[in-house]
């Protein structure tokens, strides 16, 4: 055993070595967790990562300035200059005080899937650039990593070897049986489940839950657990500050059940909590889970499993609110909605590079309701991805549009951006961590060259830009591009200085009618409230506070955070202008 390993095991409680060896036990046995957990001491140190740890870190650190952008690493191209590199500079020129935290999308070699069908998890692509430029963007940026835990490419060298019959790879692929009954299987595609591939010991049925070239990984295997605890420590050392565990949901599989949301799962998520709790207590786990909202949550756990998970009912609901001009379902989901446990956050966000789940709406929308708005997306030139259902009938699962042009309106293109505005200022307000995608910040409109090219839907929502191109139409000052990027970065630095928004502020959703949504934020130590205010509707509209209410305000004016101004109603009711958000402050 290494000095560093030894130093480091000094640090972990007695506590956490019980509940790693017993989470070992569940998975693969309890006559091989003691084995496993001194493998798993003979990691800790590897890359620099949990060393000399003080045994009483474990702040996240999280504070009304964190914001996640959310990006491809090629979302920003120069002819000359890696993509990585031309990114970090476009990000510390224009977003340095508005956003913390850069989510760098897999930038790994990939063969489909935009980066989510994974060849090398060590490796970066080619054409994004080096691991130095990944170092580099951690000087200036925390970063989001993707660990795609469910699946690898079918060309990577673990597939290699599963077909070769080769150690170890040759145990880390999920194989099915064609024989067997399946149906209950919840799936997240209309492509089959099962692949046959020719490997040296003849044709074997293999699992693809996403596509035949994503085969899936099998978590029965500890060595494959091993693989990816090598990995995290890699990334740890790399500047990773938030792990994304991309759909994790699906991961461990057991006939006779629908594969989703096993025990199994939320006990992987548990040990590797524990494990960076150990080595890295600063890190975050995110899961990205998109399914209903009570399934979502499930994966805080009792507070010991994900850090953080994405609020997926809110760009649906959010989408349709402003759609069809009434709060009511977002108020009413909202108003229920229980605060995550201590430690937990919400990652609330509207638009990501994939499209708008509709899974989420289940029990809170109609499914009329549901169907309709899909045919309004596809009205706005979006796509509806389908989903098999176990009957054979299919059912809409995402919707593949930018949220800009979900929003937008060709018959008045200023009332259709005042609408896009409302709805990201709403997302900013929520309690929780907000999360913004790189095409949300440029108003970006649908990509239908791109998708032309493709054919595939998501295409629509991945335009990649050129830097000359990018910022000639952001220097364009009367463009609706324009004007929304500087909004949002001017929007994003005046809220990292309120901490009423702080993540762990207290929220209350207020009842103001079907045509207003409103809610308070209060910081924490008491010294600051923002009262917040949307008119979902393209009518001018009256906010008529309930008795209580105005106690907010010390005399009825206050000043909007969001345009500095100072906003008056005297004895009357307060007026929203169509689609206007105020962020009020009392004098």
């Amino acid at each position: 055993m290494s000095y560093f390993t030894q130093t480091a095991i000094k640090h972990i409680s007695s506590t956490r070595l019980k509940l790693l060896r017993r989470r070992l036990g569940k998975l693969y046995g309890m006559d091989r967790a003691d084995r496993l957990l001194d493998r798993m001491y003979q990691m800790i140190g590897r890359y620099g990562v949990g060393v000399g740890l003080s045994p009483n870190s474990q702040s996240n650190g999280l504070s009304e300035q964190d914001v996640v952008l959310i990006t491809y690493a090629d979302m920003v191209q120069s002819m000359d200059r890696a993509p990585l590199d031309v990114l970090r500079e476009f990000c510390s020129q224009y977003l340095k005080g508005a956003v913390s935290t850069v989510h760098l999308l897999p930038f790994y070699p990939w063969t489909s899937d935009d980066g989510f069908s994974v060849v090398d998890y060590r490796q970066g692509h080619k054409n994004y650039g080096k691991w130095s430029d990944i170092e580099n963007f951690s000087k200036e940026f925390k970063l989001m990593f993707d660990l795609v835990l469910n699946h690898c490419s079918a060309k990577s060298p673990w597939f290699r070897e599963f077909v070769s019959g080769v150690e170890p790879g040759m145990n880390y692929i999920m194989q099915g049986d064609a024989e067997s009954d399946l149906s209950a299987v919840v799936r997240p595609r209309s492509t089959p489940l099962l692949t046959p591939y020719q490997t040296r010991n003849g044709e074997k049925m293999v699992w693809t839950t996403f596509s035949a070239d994503q085969v899936d990984l099998d978590w029965t295997c500890p060595d494959l657990l091993f693989e990816f605890l090598d990995i995290i420590l890699y990334y740890i050392s790399m500047g990773c500050r938030i792990l994304r565990l991309d759909a994790v949901a699906f991961l461990w599989k057991r006939l006779g059940t629908n594969c989703l949301h096993l025990s199994e799962t939320h006990e992987v998520i548990k040990l590797i909590r524990n494990f960076v709790d150990v080595v890295a207590p600063e890190t975050i786990l995110l899961t990205e889970t998109n399914v209903p909202h009570e399934e979502n949550i499930s994966y805080f756990g009792k507070g010991d499993e994900a850090h953080a998970v994405y609020q997926f009912s809110l760009p649906p609901l959010l989408l349709h609110g402003l759609l069809r001009g009434t709060s009511k379902h977002l108020r009413e989901w909202a108003s229920t909605l229980a605060p995550p446990g201590k430690g937990c956050h919400f990652l609330n966000f509207t638009a990501s590079h994939d499209g708008v789940g509709v899974r989420p709406l289940e029990g809170i929308l109609p499914k009329q309701e549901v169907f309709s708005l899909a045919k309004e997306i596809e009205g706005k030139g979006g796509k509806v991805s389908m989903r098999s259902m176990p009957d054979g009938t299919e059912s809409p699962y995402e919707l593949n549009i930018t949220y800009y042009s979900a929003l937008t309106d060709v018959k008045d293109t200023e009332l259709g951006e005042k609408r896009f505005l409302c709805s990201q200022a709403l997302a900013l307000s929520l309690q929780g961590i907000p999360a913004v995608y790189f095409h949300s910040l440029c108003a970006t409109s649908n990509d239908h060259e791109g998708f032309a090219e493709t054919g595939r839907a998501r295409t629509l929502n991945r335009k990649k830009w050129q830097l000359a191109d990018l910022e000639s139409m952001l220097g364009k000052k009367q463009t609706t591009e324009s004007r929304v990027f500087d909004w949002y970065v001017t929007t994003l630095r005046k809220r990292s200085s309120a901490p009423a928004f702080h993540p762990d502020s207290a929220q209350e959703i207020l009842d103001l009618g079907d045509s207003i949504f409103g809610l308070v934020r209060s910081s924490q130590d008491g010294n600051q409230t923002i009262v917040c205010l949307y008119n979902f509707s393209p009518q001018s509209n009256p906010v008529k506070f309930k008795d209580g209410h105005p106690q907010w305000f010390s005399s009825a004016k206050a000043k909007d955070l969001i345009t500095g101004g100072e906003i008056v109603w005297g004895s009357k009711d307060l007026e929203l202008r169509p689609y206007q958000a105020l962020w009020l402050l009392s004098h």
